[in-house]
């Protein structure tokens, strides 16, 4: 009779902390009641400044798809300077509201589901900066042979998301929206 006496206080306490993580991936509690899918990827990008400048050249990726030290290490203006081989200078303002868009969203500021596990990845790890050298990016994509990414040329690259992610924008990065061109049975 014992046992069962600390049983439902232990589903409670299991049910409270999971129900609370779900709510704070959602600005308000009637966001989450409404939406249930959202919380699994991670947060799709909101800022306008953020969108507009970084989707001139790339995918806007999403602040959650790195841990607030990496968004420190690559949103400097030396970092931006040589940002992978481009320049990518932006005045001190928008880059300040930039860097605070994204360190507020980092990996490790979010509730989102993917954003956790890349977070808990990261630890004790090496800054990255690239979000394929991200451990948990790295394991996810390992298996994936070279001639369906570097030799494909729809792809050429990892940091592509978009290219085989079809929903990457929306910040669903899940299985079953992946479709790699050239490989539909993949």
């Amino acid at each position: 009779m014992k046992l069962q006496k600390w049983v439902l206080p232990a589903l409670m306490a299991v049910a409270t902390s999971t129900f609370s993580a779900q709510v704070l991936a959602s600005d308000t509690l009637l966001e989450w009641l409404i939406s249930f899918n959202h919380v699994d990827g991670v947060r799709p990008v909101e800022n306008k400044v953020y969108r507009t400048e970084c989707a001139s050249c790339h995918l806007a990726y999403q602040p959650g798809l790195l841990p607030a030290k990496s968004w420190e290490k690559l949103l400097t203006p030396a970092g931006l300077h040589n940002h992978f081989g481009e320049v990518a200078d932006l005045d001190p303002e928008t880059l300040q509201e930039i860097l605070v868009y994204a360190t507020k969203n980092s990996a490790d500021n979010s509730w989102y589901k993917r954003s956790r596990s890349i977070t808990a990845s990261a630890k004790g790890s090496e800054t990255a900066i690239r979000i394929t050298d991200v451990p948990y990016i790295k394991r996810k994509h390992h298996e994936i042979p070279n001639i369906m990414i570097k030799d494909n040329k729809q792809v050429l690259s990892l940091s592509r998301c978009d290219a085989c992610h079809t929903k990457a924008e929306q910040g669903d990065y899940d299985a079953d929206t992946v479709r790699i061109p050239n490989y539909p049975n993949y």
